[in-house]
């Protein structure tokens, strides 16, 4: 599965709910976190925010609508989509849910089908490069589907690791990571590979993407990392 494929974080503690639920995300191809109670759940999100989050109300320590209420009030994750999981049907509790800062709610029990299709509907409004065929920044243009990339209308060759780096950038265009996230979203959260390697790929990537007559696109953000940015360079 690819490394760029949306992050959901399951937070649940009933293993044979957490099992379904990892069983079907996975195989419509999400990437799955879990965590079994709210501190986790917390910590998890810290330590890697997720593109969404599958919460149950009911946690042990820390209930999930004050957990909703935590992320939404931290500036640095009030903007990762949550769905709220919960036998609770009433309409009370339903927007009680939607108050707290849930974007969704979904009442036990539910068809995994649907749940899917839930997930996929909140990301498409949330991360719009989710579910398309192409990307495009600047004069970049990004084809999801032949894995071809142009800049100008000229082909550019890209190595897979290039593109999936390129990719990530173009899905979070303007925003600066750190060698350790990219390393994180692009080779993924287990790989043991040495941070100065994103070095070597940026360089490669620069070289293939600074084609005569453009802009060099990729700033480094000195003691930070790189961004996607269109705006003037600065030497």
């Amino acid at each position: 599965m690819s490394n760029l494929q949306p992050n959901v974080l399951i937070v649940e503690d009933e293993p044979p709910l957490v099992e379904l639920l990892s069983y079907n995300l996975e195989k419509a191809g999400f990437q799955i976190h879990i965590a079994r109670d709210g501190e986790e759940a917390l910590l998890a999100v810290e330590e890697r925010k997720p593109d969404l989050i599958l919460l149950d109300w009911m946690l042990p320590y820390v209930s999930g609508i004050e957990i909703c209420r935590r992320i939404r009030r931290n500036p640095e994750t009030r903007n990762v989509p949550i769905i709220i999981l919960t036998a609770r049907g009433e309409e009370d509790d339903r927007i009680r849910g939607l108050e707290a800062g849930a974007d969704d709610y979904v009442v036990k029990p539910f068809s995994p089908s649907e749940l899917v299709a839930r997930v996929r509907a909140v990301l498409r409004r949330t991360r719009p490069a989710f579910d398309k065929d192409s990307l495009t920044y600047g004069d970049i243009t990004m084809d999801l589907t032949t894995h071809r990339v142009s800049r100008n209308d000229e082909p550019v060759d890209l190595g897979p690791t290039e593109f999936r780096l390129l990719r990530f950038m173009m899905e979070h265009p303007g925003r600066v990571f750190s060698r350790e996230q990219l390393l994180d979203s692009v080779w993924g959260h287990d790989t043991y590979i040495e941070p100065r390697t994103v070095d070597v790929h940026i360089r490669r990537l620069r070289k293939a993407m600074n084609l005569p007559g453009t802009t060099d696109l990729i700033r480094t953000v000195r003691s930070a990392g790189y961004a996607l940015d269109l705006k003037e360079q600065v030497a």
